[in-house]
C-alpha cells in the first residue's frame, strides 16, 4: 500500500461525523485486542492492511497478515498489556502513545522467548482509508521504556 501524498492529508477537513466514526472504530479495535478478539480485530481494518514496525524488515499483508501479526504478538507475549498514556484523532487516522508490558515467553521477530518481563514505549499510527472507513494497517514505532534500560 502507497502512502497518500502528505500534502492532500494536512489538506483533510475535520469533521465531526467522521470523527466521531474513527473514535467509534478505534475503541471496537481496542477493546477486541483486549479480548484478544482476533475476528473483532480483523473488523476494523480493510483487506488489504499492512501492519508495520518501524525499523523492523518486516510487514504482515492483509487479513491473513494481520492475523499472524496478532497471533504471533499473543504467542510471544500472552499478558501483553496497552496502557494508554496519549491519543489524537484526526481525518487521517489515529495515533496513540502507550506503555506496552507483557512477558516474553514465545518468539517475536526472531528472538527466542526470555522468559523476562518487557516494558516498551511504543506510538501507533491507526491509517484511516476514508473510501472504505475502516483503518488501513498500523505502523508501529517502539522504544525501550526508560525503566527497562
Amino acid at each position: 500500500m502507497k502512502p497518500p501524498d502528505p500534502r492532500k492529508l494536512i489538506e483533510t477537513s475535520p469533521d465531526p461525523v467522521t470523527h466521531d466514526e474513527i473514535r467509534r472504530l478505534w475503541k471496537k479495535h481496542s477493546i477486541a485486542e483486549d479480548a484478544r478478539d482476533i475476528p473483532g480485530l480483523l473488523s476494523t481494518l480493510t483487506e488489504d492492511c499492512v501492519y508495520e514496525i518501524a525499523g523492523v524488515e518486516r510487514k504482515w499483508e492483509g487479513h491473513a497478515g494481520a492475523r499472524r501479526f496478532y497471533e504471533e504478538l499473543i504467542g510471544a507475549f500472552p499478558d501483553v498489556r496497552f496502557e494508554l498514556r496519549y491519543i489524537v484523532i484526526g481525518p487521517q487516522g489515529v495515533c496513540e502513545e502507550a506503555r506496552l508490558t507483557g512477558t516474553h515467553r514465545g518468539p517475536w521477530l526472531g528472538q527466542p522467548p526470555t522468559e523476562k518481563p518487557v516494558e516498551l514505549q511504543v506510538v501507533i499510527f491507526f491509517p484511516w482509508d476514508p473510501e472504505k472507513r475502516l483503518f488501513a494497517g498500523e505502523r508501529v514505532f517502539v522504544s525501550p521504556s526508560s525503566s527497562s534500560r
